[in-house]
């Protein structure tokens, strides 16, 4: 399970902005993933085709030119099909262009390698990154409201863990499940 033992947030603590600002709920954490997926899996393709052709000296301006290009084609597709989840994330859209997550594994890995290997970086990267953004916002969601996907699930008289849903409560689920995730010795 390379999505658990080598996880950008969980192993590389990369991307972790977004992941501690948006995973407030489910329905953004799985926003957020998968719109930073789509824009890692398109820009490691193309970054590792266009790879004979970028010089070393201007690789950084092409790399944040492609990235650029594929953030604003989800920004607004975000925008016109999810205009709620759109408002919800808000800022945190714009910034993947300068994901970490997004521009290590350009840099890294798609720049060096053959498209193939490209694709299968960034798709373990990718769904490793969903992973734990759903993670963190199923628990933090759950917990902090005693919903999911707006829908209660731990019954009306639940009394919420209204800190989780703060910043502090971003870094609290992220410690506790990384806690887990060293007990069980899953992060080699």
């Amino acid at each position: 399970m390379k999505f658990i033992r080598e996880n950008p947030v969980f192993k590389l603590s990369l991307g972790l902005c977004p992941t501690l600002a948006v995973t407030n709920t489910l329905e953004n954490a799985l926003g957020m993933g998968v719109a930073t997926f789509i824009v890692l899996f398109a820009s490691n393709i193309i970054i590792s085709v266009l790879k004979e052709y970028i010089p070393e000296s201007i690789k950084m301006p092409i790399f944040m030119v492609v990235i650029a290009t594929f953030v604003t084609l989800i920004q607004m597709a975000l925008h016109a099909l999810f205009p709620g989840l759109y408002q919800q994330l808000g800022i945190y859209v714009p910034l993947i262009v300068v994901n970490c997550l997004i521009l290590t594994r350009v840099d890294i890995f798609a720049y060096q390698s053959k498209v193939v290997s490209a694709v299968k970086d960034a798709l373990e990267m990718g769904v490793g990154f969903i992973f734990a953004l759903a993670l963190l916002g199923t628990i933090r969601e759950i917990l902090g409201q005693g919903t999911i996907f707006g829908q209660n699930v731990l019954g009306e008289t639940y009394l919420p863990i209204n800190v989780l849903l703060l910043p502090a409560g971003a870094f609290l689920t992220l410690g506790f499940v990384l806690a887990f995730f060293n007990s069980r010795r899953l992060l080699k």
